[in-house]
């Protein structure tokens, strides 16, 4: 690999060899402007080429890790290469929360929030909808501001920039009182009353999700993060009457399911005690609502992932028309998981203006084996208008990409406009949205 540096499952080898990690927001200004290509460079963990350059990639990992909470606005200040769960510990001992977290704590701000990364609930948007401000480092080397507040026009199409329109150095995200959550596996669960009873699984609690091997069988796991401050079985917020009170909760079967009788872990034979703690035991917000604990690695990297998001109003044929396909996804399978994404206005954003399923797929490393299946999947999934993943692996051609997306021209010319000679492009860039 000629030292170059490489994505997180190290399927992609990055197009240059230089990785800067500057310790300043002026020695990254600095590198911007002098450079004719740039990218930054997340956690790594993405499945394809959207980090890539042929020029200079560089990581915020190494800025000033800033954490400043505003009680008064209840919001904190972040830098974009903050780790999620390094954040989440901070924010608990001051006695606040995010409203939600994704599967790994380990994933930065910046990077997830560029490419609408999320956890799950029915109630909850991704990842970026907590953002209420921003700021980058745009091509000139200017350090730029946008709030929702005072840029509303152009505010929502930046958020969710793909890495395109400068380098994010920090992100003003909501914050909300911290509170406390129980989880419960239950094991055992049929695939028909997945489909069948869709509504009462992910509305039985504020984040649940529900793993499976599509093999149409008994091989179905849900799991429920209950928060505390919640009547037992009803989902959403605290005093939140939309939804429930369903079933699970603790009780010994649901659903033709039963309790799980120990810990688990989502990944097939992979340690339980890397996994977030279940039984019901409560626990603070930020060691629940991931999967999976800070302290672990939750994989070598030995893997690849996929994900489809589909209209809520779609999910059951949706579901129904990748089970169609379980014998040839099983094979190739570590685990897949089906989450929930309230609608948000972020125009890049998979839950873009409509509620969302997302259907997620860890997959074993070996590409020339899965890219079919994935195409597969994307075509049995293209009558219901789902969008691939900004970060994982699709093999879905930018025509039909341009079409699910209503923003999509405004968000080629915001690119233009932030970025006219084309400094933070690369080939996945302009793949999907050409220069000219």
């Amino acid at each position: 690999m000629d030292g170059r540096p490489a994505n997180w499952a190290r399927n992609v080898v990055f197009s240059t060899g230089r990785l800067e990690r500057p310790s300043s927001v002026g020695e990254l200004r600095e590198l911007v402007s002098s450079s004719e290509r740039v990218r930054a460079l997340g956690s790594g963990h993405s499945f394809n080429r959207i980090a890539d350059t042929t020029g200079v990639l560089i990581s915020t990992a190494g800025l000033p890790a800033v954490m400043d909470i505003d009680r008064d606005r209840a919001t904190v200040r972040v830098a974009a290469g903050v780790r999620y769960g390094d954040l989440a510990q901070h924010l608990h001992a001051a006695g606040y929360a995010l409203r939600n977290l994704g599967s790994l704590p380990h994933i930065s701000v910046g990077g997830a929030c560029a490419t609408a990364t999320h956890g799950s609930g029915d109630g909850n948007g991704n990842l970026a909808t907590a953002v209420s401000a921003l700021e980058m480092v745009t091509a000139d080397g200017d350090l730029v501001r946008l709030t929702r507040s005072a840029d509303g026009g152009e505010f929502p199409g930046a958020v969710v920039g793909l890495g395109s329109l400068g380098i994010v150095t920090a992100l003003e995200l909501e914050i909300i009182p911290a509170f406390e959550v129980r989880q419960y596996v239950y094991e055992d669960v049929p695939f028909t009353s997945v489909t069948g009873h869709f509504e009462e699984i992910f509305g039985s609690a504020y984040s649940v999700s529900v793993f499976t091997d599509w093999r149409g069988g008994r091989g179905n796991k849900v799991w429920q993060k209950q928060r505390v401050d919640s009547p037992p079985g009803a989902g959403g917020a605290p005093g939140d009457a939309t939804s429930g009170p369903w079933g699970g909760g603790g009780d010994a079967e649901w659903l033709g399911g039963r309790l799980a009788d120990g810990p688990r872990n989502p990944v097939p034979g992979m340690p339980a005690a890397n996994a977030t703690e279940q039984m019901g035991v409560p626990g603070p917000w930020h060691e629940r609502l991931p999967h999976f604990r800070l302290a672990f690695t939750p994989s070598s990297g030995e893997e690849l992932q996929s994900e489809h998001l589909v209209p809520r109003e779609a999910a059951v044929p949706a579901l129904q028309a990748v089970a169609a396909l379980g014998d040839r996804i099983a094979p190739l399978l570590q685990i897949s998981e089906i989450r929930t994404i309230a609608a948000d206005d972020l125009w890049m954003s998979m839950s873009y203006q409509r509620d969302t399923v997302g259907m997620h797929f860890t997959w074993v490393k070996d590409e020339p084996a899965v890219v079919p299946v994935v195409a597969a999947i994307e075509d049995a999934l293209a009558p219901f208008g789902a969008r691939p993943h900004w970060g994982k692996v699709s093999a879905a051609p930018p025509e039909t990409a341009k079409g699910l997306y209503p923003r999509w021209d405004d968000f080629q010319a915001l690119l233009r406009s932030y970025d006219p000679a084309g400094k933070f492009r690369n080939e996945f860039m302009d793949r999907y949205f050409p220069h000219a």
